[in-house]
């Protein structure tokens, strides 16, 4: 499906949620979209590698990571296991790391930054729960639409 969220924002102004402009795009694929599968997580990636080792069936892996920019949450081999398993874009409202690999994948990323700090690894945080960022509260299976302009949320599937 090929969108621009400008013109999604035109026709369901109503219905959406606008994240703030914050986010760098650092996959390949500026434009991605699907539902929502989210994760509250501080510096801590475990929940994030967990996640993408599982069917992604065109989902967008949504991290709340604090805006944390002392560590990343997503590296090169945690995004090759997400274009493997079916993952179509992440977001991380926090940092990720290997942005040139990254950048190469068949997938979309936004992200805050970049760091090359990788974060701990115990097992901390909340999966499916209602994270908020940005000025948006996204929920899983909320739909995202992202492209080079920012990424919009929806409660429901548009077009």
């Amino acid at each position: 499906m090929s969108f621009a969220t400008a013109d999604l924002y035109d026709k369901y102004e109503e219905d959406l949620q606008i994240a703030k402009p914050m986010f760098n795009d650092y996959g390949g694929n500026k434009q991605f979209s699907g539902p929502a599968l989210t994760l509250k997580v501080f510096e801590d990636n475990s929940l994030v590698r967990a996640a993408l080792e599982g069917p992604g069936e065109g989902k967008v892996l949504v991290v709340e990571g604090g805006a944390s920019l002392r560590c990343a949450l997503l590296g090169d081999m945690l995004a090759e296991l997400g274009v493997e398993n079916g993952w179509v874009g992440v977001i991380v409202h926090g940092c990720i790391r290997d942005s040139v690999e990254i950048a190469k994948m068949n997938i979309g990323v936004k992200a805050l930054n970049t760091n090359p700090r990788k974060s701990v690894k115990k097992g901390v945080g909340d999966r499916d729960v209602a994270v908020t960022f940005a000025d948006v509260t996204i929920n899983s299976g909320d739909y995202i639409y992202a492209d080079e302009d920012g990424f919009v949320v929806s409660k429901n599937k548009l077009q």
